[in-house]
């Protein structure tokens, strides 16, 4: 083989070596990012899409150590996604609790800001009342007359529902809590019966479906979630039978950590029980089972979603569960919801979007600002 073939060769393999070694980063690479396909596709998107049509977020959290920021980022976030209005709520917090905050709190959110924002109570109260009962304290006449005043403060502060409460939440990283209590536990009938003497307040409700007696899903760790989920459909069909005048608004539909909140399910609940809502969530870092959206949230309505939201128009709500201030290096989740709604056509965008909300909430001075 002549010198000039033997160099040639030589540089030939050197390229193809040097394009297997390229091939095997980009490999690894992939591998490494093990987000779900929905967050890379919205985290590298340079600029967010906006709401077609100006929506209410009823289900959102901020920092309790730093509301002034919270406020000042959730007022930005009413001009940026074009939200007609922002509702905070706190968390269902358990009773030992490191960082408890509830409507003494957030009652500050509408001072200056009742045209944009407003706020839900009793995540870290009554909730906290009703995990600590589930514990083995009594629900004595005197737990029965403190959780009634302290309902009756919550509204008498400007509140304009109850929550976050929990009847089923799952710890699903650090930070994070399991809490459970059946949903027709006496305490929460109670709540049910103070919203219904109130025209209906809505009542905020975290409850993973579980149909029947069910082992933990693959992916939480037990503990602190139990190695067995005990059933709570029927207990949730009790609590929404108990009293018709209460508003229950079944929060996060889209975002199923069990696998069993179909379409079908909430088809069978919604026909028979008026008095359910539910509030939408998407969530593009962990878009759990059964989302609205093809590809985890980042993609076209599925089929059989479009349908449920046609036939119950006036029973659902946008409940992003975003934080403000938002977290860093991540999709936001009111983002992936306002992909959902731009897909609607306009009158059902509309519904969903504003109009359901400020009738379940009652939201008259968002609505004289957005009118």
């Amino acid at each position: 083989m002549s010198g000039f073939l033997r160099s040639a060769v030589r540089v030939s393999l050197g390229i193809g070596i040097l394009q297997v070694a390229i091939a095997c980063v980009l490999i690894a690479a992939s591998r490494l990012d093990r987000r779900p396909s929905a967050t890379i596709a919205l985290a590298k998107k340079e600029q967010s899409v906006v709401a077609e049509f100006p929506f209410i977020d009823v289900h959102t959290h901020l920092d309790p150590t730093d509301t002034e920021r919270s406020i000042g980022r959730a007022v930005q976030a009413v001009q940026a996604e074009n939200e007609a209005g922002v509702l905070f709520l706190p968390p269902p917090l358990p009773p030992d609790s490191k960082n408890p905050y509830d409507y003494e709190v957030l009652r500050s959110v509408t001072s200056g800001h009742g045209r944009e924002l407003a706020f839900l109570g009793g995540g870290g109260t009554l909730n906290v009342m009703i995990q600590q009962a589930m514990g083995g304290e009594a629900v004595t006449p005197e737990l029965v007359k403190k959780f009634r005043a302290q309902a009756e403060e919550i509204l008498h502060e400007g509140a304009v529902g109850f929550g976050e409460m929990a009847a089923e939440h799952f710890a699903t990283g650090i930070g994070t809590y399991y809490e459970s209590a059946p949903p027709d536990h006496g305490l929460f009938l109670l709540l049910a019966d103070i919203s219904a003497k109130h025209g209906g307040i809505p009542i905020d409700l975290h409850m993973e479906a579980v149909p029947q007696l069910t082992r933990l899903p693959n992916g939480f760790a037990s503990p602190p979630n139990p190695p067995q989920l005990h059933a709570n459909i029927a207990g949730f069909e009790r609590l929404l039978e108990h009293n018709r005048g209460a508003k229950i608004v079944w929060a996060h539909a889209g975002w199923d950590n069990t696998g069993s909140r179909t379409p079908e399910l909430m088809r069978r609940l919604l026909s028979a029980h008026p008095n359910l809502y539910m509030e939408i969530k998407i969530d593009p870092a962990a878009p759990g089972k059964n989302s609205p959206l093809e590809d985890g949230g980042a993609g076209a309505i599925k089929p059989q979603w479009l349908r449920l939201f046609q036939d119950f128009s006036d029973r659902f709500v946008i409940g992003s569960d975003q934080h403000y201030p938002e977290p860093v290096a991540t999709a936001q989740r009111w983002q992936p919801v306002v992909l959902l709604l731009n897909q609607l056509p306009p009158d059902l965008r509309r519904k969903i979007g504003r109009d359901n909300a400020v009738s379940i909430y009652h939201l008259t001075a968002i609505t004289a600002a957005n009118n």
